[in-house]
Parts: structure tokens; C-alpha cells; sequence
């Protein structure tokens, strides 16, 4: 830890491995101040981990700030039904002019933007993704048809009707999605706890974040591929059961 009164630092785990020279024993310079780096901690995939620590009455200086001014400051409360008694303390105080909110929501208000960005990028990976696989559970599906036109005219010919031979196309194209879907989610286990980061726009800092692969969210991705599944494989099999027999008997 830096010692309070002398130019030391300690770096988040996520700063000192998205930037360089951000490493232990170096000198960097913030403000008009040369500090020394002097440990590396870890808060746990949190905010934190992004930060630069030291001593607050240095750095203010250092930026020509006194070293009463803050922007943030973040208090561990005793338990969480205590916030509100430490609200009506700050906000009653005619001295202070402060907004006392959860740390979780602090954060997600300054990152509005970026999640809005986030979030709007990947819905559009996913629906390109999305017509790519319908168009391939069609593709595979029309193709089943086509090679088993004797099979289906038999099928029918012996008293199956429409809807079953629907059903039987319908769970064919589910089996090969639930594989794909499947497949799909064990590809992407290695990114869980995958570390990156991005700049925020709206306090123009670098965020560090990690993906978080949840039971949900492969239980999602598994639904997702069986509902592209159903919507591929439903026109090749209405295609399939609508077909008259004796055309397709003649076809072979």
C-alpha cells in the first residue's frame, strides 16, 4: 500500500495490464508530480480495478486542486439498510452539496452511453447471426426434402398425414439447432472472466469490464437456436407435407 505523505501510487489489476508502464517500481508522472508505484492490488473484477490510488492531499495538489475538493467519494457502509441514514446525514448538512446513491447505480449512470452502445451493437450481431442461421436451417432443411422425396410419398401413401410428416421435419431441424446451440455455448465458456475494456464517453475514462458467461445466459442462447430451429425448419416442412403423393412419386 502507498504510504499517505510521499509520492507513492497503487494501480488497479485491470490498469496495470491495459497500460503500459503502469507496473511496480516504475515512475509515472500525474499532474505536475512524478509518483513511484509501489503496489498492485486487486479489487475483485470491480471499478475499482481500473483506478490509480494515492495519497488525496498529494494529488489534489498535483493538478492545482486543494486538496478539500472531491469529485467522489465512495463509503462502506455497515450494512445496506444503513444508506438512507447516511442520506438524510449528508444531504440535511447545509454545508455539503452532495447526491448519495448505491455504487452500483453511481456506475451505471456514468455508463449509460456505453452500455446503450454495447447493447445496440450486439443486438445487431445477433439478428445478422439470426437470419444467417434461418437461412441455413432452411437451406439444410430444403435439401432433406429434396433427397427424401421417395421417403415422404411413401410415408404418405401409407396413411401419415400433413402434420405428421410437419412434426417429424419440425423436431429434425429443432435436434440439429439444439446441436448447434449447444456447440455454440460450450465455444464461448473460455470468454468467461475474459477481462477487456472500453473508453466512457461520458467521463472520457477507460473502463475495464469482464464477460460473465451465466446458466441463463447459455439457457438463452440454447432457446434462441431452437426458436431459429422452428422458424428454418417449418416452410421445408409445410413444403414437404403439401406436396401431392402421386407428384411426388412421379418426380422419383
Amino acid at each position: 500500500m502507498f504510504t499517505p505523505g510521499l509520492n507513492e501510487v497503487v494501480v488497479g489489476r485491470n490498469a496495470n495490464s491495459s497500460y503500459a508502464g503502469l507496473n511496480l517500481g516504475n515512475t509515472i508522472s500525474l499532474g505536475t508530480v512524478r509518483w513511484l508505484i509501489v503496489g498492485i492490488f486487486d479489487a475483485g473484477g470491480t471499478s475499482f480495478d481500473s483506478e490509480i490510488w494515492g495519497d488525496a492531499h498529494l494529488i489534489g495538489p498535483a493538478y492545482n486542486r486543494p486538496d478539500t475538493f472531491f469529485q467522489s467519494v465512495t463509503v462502506h457502509l455497515a450494512s445496506p439498510d444503513s444508506l438512507q441514514q447516511l442520506k438524510d446525514a449528508l444531504t440535511t448538512d447545509p454545508r455539503l452539496n452532495v447526491d448519495v446513491t448505491r455504487e452500483v447505480d453511481y456506475y451505471a449512470k456514468q455508463s449509460t452511453r456505453l452500455t446503450t452502445l454495447i447493447t445496440t451493437l450486439g443486438g445487431v450481431v445477433a439478428i445478422v447471426m439470426a437470419i444467417g442461421a434461418v437461412f441455413g436451417a432452411l437451406n439444410t432443411m430444403y435439401s432433406a426434402v429434396a433427397e427424401r422425396g421417395r421417403e415422404i410419398a411413401t410415408m404418405r401413401a401409407l396413411g401419415f398425414g400433413g402434420p405428421s410428416v410437419v412434426f417429424s421435419f419440425v423436431i429434425e431441424a429443432v435436434l440439429i439447432a439444439f446441436v448447434g446451440g449447444l456447440i455454440g455455448c460450450i465455444a464461448v465458456l473460455p470468454l468467461n472472466g475474459l477481462t477487456t475494456g472500453a473508453m466512457n464517453l461520458q467521463t472520457f475514462s477507460h473502463l475495464a469490464f469482464a464477460f460473465k458467461i451465466t446458466p441463463e445466459l447459455l439457457v438463452k442462447g440454447i432457446l434462441f437456436a431452437l426458436a431459429m430451429g422452428v422458424v428454418g425448419g417449418l416452410l421445408p416442412a409445410i413444403r414437404a407435407a403439401v406436396q401431392p403423393i402421386a407428384t411426388a412419386l412421379r418426380s422419383l
